[in-house]
């Protein structure tokens, strides 16, 4: 056996996945559904139901977007009806967004983080593809906790942790404190949109 050979190959291999810029998803064929899973920022409190980011985003990319989000909902209640709805929708991918409120209600961070972490393993188990969307603390500012960047970085999917914050910090983009209008929804979809297909999701 050639040891170098197989030192340097093994080499090779870890240089490509180190300079990886971002998780790869699969293709989404014509028929696929994409489901986003959310509370208010997903539901489209704020605009109306075509104007909602997932509204738009379904026209953008030509594929079915469901609209799972539940205003006023937290991640333990999210966590809870997750299950159902992938046995309902059967989706390729499922674009996650929920921990606004559980800043607003001043609830556990470290169990937040863990809700969404059992939240991505359950989807990653079921060969479910995820996009995580980092939610800002509108409470303190505008900064988007960092353990989502590490949650998604740990599990290994894409993460968006700079489109919602910048949009709630733009007045013109919001129909009150803590959520867009149907300018801030188009954006919110067209930088998703591009995400999908920075990862593969989507062709450039």
């Amino acid at each position: 056996m050639n040891y170098r050979a197989v030192v340097w190959s093994l080499c090779s291999l870890l240089l490509l996945w180190g300079c990886s810029s971002a998780p790869l998803l699969q293709p989404l064929p014509p028929d696929a559904v994409v489901l986003a899973f959310g509370d208010s920022l997903t539901a489209g409190t704020g605009a109306t139901p075509e104007t909602s980011y997932p509204a738009v985003l379904s026209r953008l990319i030509g594929r079915t977007v469901v609209n799972a989000g539940i205003p006023g909902e937290v991640t333990a209640a999210g966590l809870a009806r997750l299950a159902e709805t992938l046995d309902r929708e059967k989706p390729a991918l499922v674009l996650l967004c929920l921990g606004g409120n559980d800043f607003l209600q001043r609830l556990d961070q470290a169990k937040t983080g863990e809700n969404l972490r059992s939240m991505v393993r359950m989807m990653r188990e079921r060969g479910v593809a995820v996009v995580l969307i980092g939610v800002p603390r509108l409470g303190f500012g505008v900064d988007v906790p960092g353990w989502y960047a590490e949650l998604a970085k740990e599990a290994g999917v894409p993460y968006e942790g700079k489109l919602l914050k910048r949009i709630l910090a733009d007045r013109s983009l919001k129909s009150d404190p803590i959520h867009p209008n149907a300018a801030g929804y188009q954006q919110l979809a067209e930088g998703l949109a591009a995400v999908l297909k920075k990862n593969g999701a989507l062709p450039k």
